[in-house]
């Protein structure tokens, strides 16, 4: 006698008896082929390096140089004073872009298409030489100065990347801003919260649970943009590696150092991004249980 799940009870031998079948677990060819495949390229990758003309001696002499670090401090630098300025024009532009003004709606849209429609190295290297279209800046006959005297590698590199941000940013933001229920913008004008003070106070803290992921992403890929300004002489950490492989000639083992760096960097700031997704995560699901 076997039991069965409705109670019922079958005999040996009946055709209903799966007793005597045997389990044949299933093979996954296709992933089997797919991960041998896979490792056999990484041990091709990896026995191409082992095997290349690279003095890795050189790499670890180089880790720790000083122009090397000090290309890693301006990078740090840079990336986060950039994306520092796109958070701030992004949520100035994303509030625009939701008002009901229609002139700076217009605006913020102009701003959006225009930065987002050109690339960051023509953008850099139009900050770098403003001084051919603006000899000076200031106030005529009260307060002047040669702008190719303030147009720095570090100030023109700090524009680009940062405007340049801001279009991007103002669209993570508006996300953010249009994933709060309407119900919420009604409550806050409902007890005569002023539109702005509803943004800060309400509005913004629940859109920081989708704002922060996608500008989290947006910070990393801000650390590896910061190499384009090495085309205008800004002193990161590629420059830097550029400017002592052209006197040693030691190129592969130079990149290898900077993409080394670049690497540990962006692993550090996703740790940090993680502790704050974390963060707002657990905030969203307090407001959910009270809800």
């Amino acid at each position: 006698m076997l039991a069965v799940g409705s109670g019922r009870t079958v005999e040996a031998g009946t055709p209903t008896d799966i007793s005597h079948l045997q389990h044949v677990p299933r093979r996954y060819w296709g992933r089997y082929v797919a991960s041998a495949l896979i490792l056999a390229v990484l041990l091709l990758v990896v026995n191409a390096f082992a095997r290349g003309q690279i003095e890795w001696q050189y790499v670890g002499r180089f880790l720790t140089a000083k122009a090397i670090l000090v290309g890693l401090r301006n990078t740090v630098v840079m990336s986060v004073l950039a994306m520092a300025l796109g958070v701030v024009l992004g949520v100035v532009t994303a509030v625009m872009r939701v008002s009901s003004n229609p002139v700076l709606s217009t605006v913020a849209r102009a701003y959006v298409w225009l930065f987002r429609g050109t690339p960051v190295i023509l953008q850099l290297l139009l900050w770098f030489n403003l001084a051919l279209v603006f000899p000076s800046i200031g106030i005529p006959g009260v307060w002047e100065l040669r702008t190719v005297d303030v147009m720095s590698p570090f100030l023109a590199a700090l524009l680009g990347l940062g405007i340049n941000q801001g279009a991007y940013t103002s669209e993570v933001v508006r996300a953010g801003l249009l994933s709060v229920d309407v119900g919420q913008y009604e409550a806050a004008k409902s007890i005569g919260m002023p539109r702005m003070l509803a943004l800060r106070r309400v509005i913004l803290p629940q859109a920081m649970r989708v704002i922060v992921p996608p500008i989290g992403n947006e910070f990393v890929g801000m650390i590896k943009l910061t190499s384009l300004a090495s085309v205008i002489q800004y002193a990161e950490i590629l420059h830097n590696a550029q400017n002592i492989y052209y006197a040693n000639a030691r190129v592969i083992e130079l990149l290898i150092v900077a993409g080394i760096w670049y690497i540990v960097v962006v692993t550090v700031f996703a740790l940090l991004q993680s502790r704050v997704e974390s963060h707002f995560a657990r905030g969203a699901g307090r407001r959910a249980a009270r809800q």
